[in-house]
């Protein structure tokens, strides 16, 4: 049965893109209460297939995929730099794919631009009918307003042309960070990335347990989400629910209620963390209340997996941090991470920060695992005692060697170094994650 909810938002996915959506509208087409068509346009905003823009409205715009996820709308360039639309917002949806600043003559611009690119420029009213013309969309900075002819262009062409008050150089550094972000972004898998479509296999609350062992042998999950007639989740039934039960027994009396579930925007990382944390070898993933599937150890291995092979083309705090230490192996069998200490790593005063540290210690510990097991693995925790402040520009050893070596669990001893004196040190426990 399809909720209300759920009728709205394929309505709204039925709109063509570029069409204007209102709360009082959808609530007179399908005859919903205002309240529930506005909880399912923020579902859809969330989704990524509507957009609010200030002092335009709620657009349908075409969703991004996960490989696109660098590119920005121009919609978001107007939200990124505070910009207010002048014309052509039938075009917000469009994608942007490169920007061009316009600080050279007018006579070499020509070469630079192309459809679905951003031109940059002041009041330049030539520049910003060219741009039009040759199907750019413009950006005039400083304050800038313009004439009714270039809006008119811009309107009849369906190009974005936006004005903000920044100048030209900030302007640019805003939409560069923006798109910087999203590459970082664009590495992070989540559970809808991995998410398998296939037919899901459960169990409703009055199957036997008969029942629940013949669906075992044809899926080969021996632990199986257990959903009501609305396919909402209302427990989890394993191997061990049901070692002394009645074969026709219902489901529902041996069960485990409340179980621990995933949504699809849940990080393959938590996910992967709370799996084995918990020995799960599946997990059920939520959407509105309802099971849209389940994810399984091997799709987070997969996944871990495809991560560790990804090109990390944006830089976090993490990558920053490690990226000019080097590997050394010690004579007595330990690893060494060695490297100095920056200043982006370092506090107000000069020493090394505590989240530095840890990162730091994190990665000694993974690249003595690596070569202890060829296994995924999760940081379990730290235990870190520091004995005294590191100085900028120390050259520091963290050196790892591997205490206790489980058939789930791993422990290292970290020690933060340099020739002389040694800065801290840290008890590592990891979990190795195995088919």
């Amino acid at each position: 049965m399809t909720t209300k909810h759920q009728q709205i938002l394929e309505y709204i996915r039925s709109l063509p893109v570029g069409s204007q959506i209102s709360v009082r509208k959808i609530a007179r087409v399908l005859n919903v209460s205002e309240g529930t068509a506005y909880r399912a346009i923020k579902e859809a905003e969330a989704e990524g297939f509507v957009s609010t823009l200030d002092r335009i409205g709620t657009v349908r715009v075409e969703k991004k995929e996960k490989e696109q996820i660098e590119r920005l709308t121009f919609a978001e360039v107007v939200r990124i730099v505070e910009g207010t639309v002048l014309g052509g917002k039938e075009g917000l949806h469009k994608t942007l794919s490169r920007f061009v600043i316009g600080a050279m003559r007018t006579e070499s611009i020509s070469r630079y631009l192309s459809p679905g690119c951003l031109m940059i420029v002041g009041n330049r009213e030539q520049v910003q009918r060219m741009s039009l013309k040759s199907g750019a969309a413009v950006l005039i900075t400083g304050g800038f307003t313009a004439s009714p002819m270039v809006e008119k262009l811009a309107n009849e062409y369906q190009l974005p042309l936006i004005s903000c008050s920044y100048d030209t150089f900030t302007t640019a550094s805003l939409i560069n960070r923006a798109l910087y972000d999203r590459l970082i972004k664009k590495d992070i898998l989540y559970v809808e990335d991995v998410l398998q479509d296939q037919p899901l296999v459960s169990l409703r609350p009055d199957d036997t347990v008969r029942k629940y062992y013949h669906l075992v042998e044809e899926s080969g999950h021996s632990r199986m989400p257990v959903v009501d007639a609305n396919g909402r989740l209302v427990g989890i039934i394993s191997p061990r629910d049901v070692a002394e039960a009645e074969l026709d027994a219902p489901v529902s009396r041996y069960m485990t209620r409340n179980p621990v579930s995933v949504t699809p925007k849940t990080t393959i990382a938590s996910a992967a963390h709370r799996m084995a944390f918990e020995g799960f070898e599946i997990m059920p993933v939520v959407k509105d209340k309802d099971v849209i599937g389940v994810i399984t150890r091997q799709d987070v291995i997969r996944a871990l997996q495809i991560m560790n092979r990804q090109p990390q083309v944006g830089e976090t705090v993490e990558d920053v941090v490690v990226r000019d230490f080097s590997v050394a192996q010690s004579p007595d069998g330990s690893t060494v991470l060695r490297g100095q200490v920056t200043p982006q790593m370092t506090t107000s005063g000069g020493t090394l920060a505590t989240g530095s540290l840890t990162t730091i210690i994190q990665e000694a510990a993974r690249v003595c695992l690596r070569r202890a097991r060829h296994v995924d693995m999760l940081i379990e925790n730290v235990t870190l005692y520091v004995l005294r402040p590191v100085p900028v520009d120390t050259t520091i050893d963290a050196r790892a060697r591997v205490l206790n070596d489980g058939r789930r669990y791993a422990k290292v001893e970290v020690e933060i170094a340099d020739k002389s004196d040694v800065f801290a040190k840290a008890l590592v426990t990891a979990q190795w994650i195995e088919r």
